[in-house]
């Protein structure tokens, strides 16, 4: 690890000389050459699809009666299916299993969990607290030698940011493969039976108890699964994905926290996190449930999702027309168009026929989205040599953004599986 942080200090602020010429080489040129590729993808998604019909037989009648925003929800977000880790009440999967379940399908005669030099892994649904998510996944593959860990908290980019750290790892020479994924286990969280204390307590004081709109607003929208991708320095396959840059930012500095889980906020703005609360009021509160600032989120995810998308563009001199692919990870469809406008308004032209998402059919999986998304492209699409995907993923948290531009190599010489 610390030849790593000097590596990349070195990449920015240093020169070396080479003995036998006797030449000054800047470090950042030493990289110029240095390639990392997406070697491989793949997503697991666990159980049958559940559609819109079903969901409320699975997650519970909170007050034993239907919800009173689900259809206007749906409408809005247009998924149609999502996948559930459990069925009648009990868990099918754990956060780590659906992770490991992923990380298999990256394995073969070529590559085994006995390869792997490096484990990111991003999620915002943990099976615990401590020990951490990736050590939990590393603790399932038993086949696995003792390797370096990256556990990221966070929401959606969460596992983005475990590609970010993965792809620099591999770059620096730190290590020669890495594997990095997300993964959600969000369906107990969304359970009547998370709601049914505070819906009591509102009971008590009105006629029509309901729970808050901003918690009721996500149990329709999420989802569990979970994606992942092998990075190697070495073109592995016939097709691998160069990746070309990755670039990342927060903007929590400027803005408030916009979902949570664990913190209540009271009228005036106050916040008091789940350690500041008594345990009696965790429930009262439904304090472990999430919520979601639909006000806040609809005034700034796109707005702030553009603002990155030009400044990474303009940071790489890069054209974003050139752009063949471009898969921005949506909570709802909703935002679709919002995203098409706001990129227009800043001077960013790409036919929507270039846009790809599959989250009408698998819901949002959170950090896993964008994997899950690229893995299905890459299988569904015919890629060619050269074509460029760009990458957009917004986490509404407290408005953190990443952006990940690659490229298509394809390999016509081999002649098994492609990523």
């Amino acid at each position: 690890m610390k030849v790593y942080i000097l590596v990349c200090y070195l990449y920015k602020s240093f020169y070396i000389c080479n003995n036998k010429q006797n030449v000054l080489y800047n470090i950042k040129d030493l990289f110029m050459n240095k390639k990392v590729y997406i070697s491989r993808l793949s997503s697991f998604l666990p159980n049958a699809p559940v559609d819109n019909d079903e969901m409320e037989n699975i997650l519970g009648y909170v007050g034993g009666h239907p919800s009173r925003i689900k259809k206007i929800i749906l409408r809005q977000n247009q998924i149609k299916q999502r996948h559930y880790a459990m069925r009648e009440g009990n868990l099918t999967h754990t956060n780590a299993e659906l992770m490991v379940n992923a990380i298999n399908g990256l394995f073969d005669n070529e590559f085994d969990a006995n390869t792997i030099e490096l484990l990111a892994c991003g999620t915002s649904t943990p099976d615990q607290l401590i020990p951490s998510h990736a050590s939990m996944v590393h603790g399932l593959l038993k086949e696995s030698n003792p390797i370096p860990l990256l556990s990221v908290s966070g929401v959606c980019c969460s596992a983005i940011q475990a590609l970010e750290f993965a792809f620099l790892s591999v770059l620096s020479g730190h290590t020669s493969n890495a594997v990095c994924g997300g993964s959600e286990l969000v369906s107990p969280l969304l359970r009547s039976d998370m709601f049914e204390e505070e819906y009591r307590t509102i009971n008590q004081i009105q006629e029509n108890p309901y729970i808050a709109f901003e918690k009721d607003f996500l149990r329709w929208m999420l989802s569990d699964g979970a994606g992942c991708a092998l990075l190697t320095d070495k073109l592995m396959g016939k097709m691998s994905l160069e990746i070309k840059w990755v670039e990342s930012v927060s903007y929590a500095n400027a803005l408030d926290v916009c979902m949570s889980q664990g913190l209540l906020e009271s009228q005036d703005g106050t916040k008091q996190t789940w350690k500041q609360i008594s345990p009696h009021d965790w429930q009262k509160y439904s304090i472990f449930s999430i919520r979601q600032d639909v006000k806040i989120l609809s005034e700034y995810v796109a707005e702030k999702a553009v603002e990155h998308i030009y400044n990474s563009c303009k940071k790489h001199n890069f054209n974003f027309t050139d752009v063949d692919y471009f898969l921005p990870h949506l909570s709802s469809m909703f935002f679709w168009k919002k995203l098409e406008d706001k990129l227009k308004e800043k001077g960013l032209l790409l036919d929507t026929g270039k846009w790809f998402t599959n989250l009408t059919r698998v819901g949002n999986i959170g950090s896993a989205s964008i994997y899950v998304m690229l893995d299905e492209l890459c299988h569904t699409r015919q890629l060619h040599n050269g074509e460029l995907i760009y990458l957009i993923v917004p986490e509404s948290a407290r408005f953190s953004y990443t952006t990940v531009l690659l490229e298509v190599n394809l390999n016509d010489n081999y002649s098994s599986s492609s990523l």
